[in-house]
C-alpha cells in the first residue's frame, strides 16, 4: 500500500483529500497538531471498509527545525512515502498595514516555509523509489488577489512558483509536482465571511456555486493517480468557474 503524507488533515479540506485518498486505497498519513473526532471517526470508516487506511501522525508544523526527524520517524514506521499533499495552511486576515509582524511570520512559516521542508524531507524517499507525487494546496487567491488577505495571497503565490520550478527539479526522477488551488469552499477557514459574501462569490462563479471539500479532494486524488502520471507543473483551479 502505498504511503501518502497530507498535512493538516484534521477538518475542512484535509480531512476531506485524507478521506478521498484512503478510499483510493492509499494509507494516509494524516498529519495535525491533534487528533479530532472527525478524523478518528473517518478513520474508523475507512477501517470497516477495508480499502485504504488513515494513520494520525501529530506534529505542529510551525516546528520546521524539527520536520526532517518526523518524516525519517514517518518513514520508520510505515515505510518508503509515494505521496505528499502540503494541505495545511493559515488564512489570517489582515491589512498589510495592521498586521503585527509575528501574524505575518507565521503565515510565511505554515504556509511556505513548512511546505518547502515537508517536500524536501519526503521527496528523498520519492527520488530513492524513483517515482512519487507532490501536490502543493494553493489557492486562487495567488494570482487574483483580495483586499485583506495580501499576505495570505503572497504565500500561496510561492507555493505556485515552487510548484513549477520543482516539477523540472525532479520530473527526471519520476516525480511529478502539481497544485491545486481551490476557490471559496465552505470550510472552518470561511465561516467567518460576512452573512451573505459566500453567496455573493457562489453567483459570480460561472457555475453559480461553489466548489466543495470533495471538489479539491477528487482532484487532488486524480493527480495522485497513475492517470496522472504525465501531468506536472500545472495549477488545477477547483472554483466553480469562479475565475473563468
Amino acid at each position: 500500500m502505498r504511503n501518502v503524507i497530507v498535512t493538516g488533515a484534521s477538518r475542512g479540506i484535509g480531512l476531506g483529500i485524507a478521506e478521498c485518498l484512503a478510499r483510493a486505497g492509499f494509507r494516509v498519513l494524516a498529519v495535525a497538531r491533534s487528533e479530532t473526532s472527525e478524523l478518528r471517526a473517518a478513520a474508523n470508516d475507512i477501517q470497516r471498509e477495508g480499502d485504504g487506511e488513515i494513520r494520525f501522525a501529530e506534529f505542529d508544523l510551525a516546528r520546521t527545525r524539527d520536520i526532517p526527524d518526523f518524516v525519517r520517524g514517518l518513514r520508520q514506521s510505515a515505510g518508503p512515502v509515494y505521496g505528499l499533499v502540503n494541505n495545511a495552511g493559515i488564512g489570517t486576515e489582515g491589512l498589510l498595514a495592521n498586521m503585527a509582524l509575528p501574524a505575518i511570520e507565521r503565515l510565511i512559516a505554515i504556509n511556505t516555509l513548512a511546505p518547502i521542508v515537508m517536500t524536501k524531507h519526503a521527496t528523498r524517499s520519492m527520488i530513492a523509489a524513483g517515482e512519487g507525487r507532490v501536490i502543493n494546496i494553493a489557492s486562487i487567491v495567488a494570482d487574483h488577489g483580495y483586499a485583506g488577505l495580501s499576505v495570505y495571497a503572497a504565500t500561496k503565490a510561492s507555493l505556485v512558483g515552487f510548484t513549477r520550478s520543482l516539477a523540472r527539479e525532479v520530473g527526471p526522477m519520476g516525480i511529478t509536482v502539481n497544485a491545486v488551488a481551490p476557490g471559496y469552499v465552505k470550510t472552518e477557514m470561511t465561516a467567518g465571511a460576512p452573512a451573505g459574501h459566500l453567496e455573493k462569490i457562489a453567483h459570480r462563479a460561472a457555475l453559480k456555486r461553489l466548489a466543495g471539500v470533495d471538489d479539491v479532494a477528487h482532484a487532488v486524488a486524480f493527480l495522485m493517480g497513475d492517470k496522472a502520471r504525465n501531468i506536472t507543473g500545472t495549477v488545477m483551479a477547483v472554483d466553480a468557474g469562479a475565475t473563468a
